[in-house]
């Protein structure tokens, strides 16, 4: 009998004797990152170097990270969150209410500005090596980001987007596609069925996910 079980998604290293890489869920434990079965981080130091990458990641900003599932992050990827920005509103960016005593009454909400809100990578995307996505920014499902892009703005499912800053380079399929396969969303089906259609999955055509079972 084949085995349909696939690889548990709360074992920490999926790859016996492969230690450079590691499913994120069951390495991440904080209650505003959010991470879907089956993503992966590669890092030669060790996958537990990801959370270096998450940068000012600060409880005052209220932002969540959130990625989807069957992702593919590599070595250096950074994920900069909404405590990185400066207030803009007035003559000078400098963060005085950060450094206390009579600076901290700068001014009601100044540790706040700039938030942009939740940072969202999708399903099925997988994001180059040292790529930097900054505050805000979400990635659609089944999208590439280049190595050493800078994602600025969004970026549409089943695109490709390079450079600094980041440009839609090109689309992996026409709009039509994309709409069926946001629809199919087979990273949602049960693993057993995912194990079934491997080959389609990493080899086929879009149009023959219709007829999976």
């Amino acid at each position: 009998m084949t085995d349909e079980t696939g690889p548990d998604p709360g074992t920490l290293l999926p790859i016996p004797g492969f230690d450079r890489v590691a499913f994120l869920r069951p390495l991440v434990d904080d209650p505003r990152i959010e991470i879907g079965d089956y993503t992966y981080y590669d890092d030669p130091t060790g996958p537990e170097a990801f959370m270096k990458n998450v940068l000012y990641h600060y409880e005052h900003a209220g932002d969540r990270l959130r990625i989807g599932r069957f992702c593919a992050i590599a070595t250096g990827a950074t994920f900069l969150m909404s405590g990185a920005n400066h207030p803009m509103r007035g003559v000078s960016t400098y963060p005085f209410a950060v450094f206390q005593r009579g600076w901290r009454k700068g001014y009601d909400g100044e540790l706040e500005a700039g938030s942009r809100g939740d940072m969202v990578i999708g399903n099925d995307v997988w994001i180059g090596l040292r790529a930097t996505i900054l505050p805000g920014v979400t990635i659609g499902d089944g999208a590439i980001i280049g190595a050493h892009a800078v994602v600025s703005r969004d970026v549409r499912p089943y695109a490709i987007a390079a450079g600094n800053p980041a440009r839609e380079v090109r689309r992996r399929f026409d709009d039509e596609t994309v709409a069926e396969l946001l629809k199919i969303r087979w990273w949602d089906w049960d693993v057993a069925k995912i194990t079934r259609n491997l080959q389609i999955i990493s080899e086929g055509r879009p149009d023959q996910l219709r007829d999976c079972r």
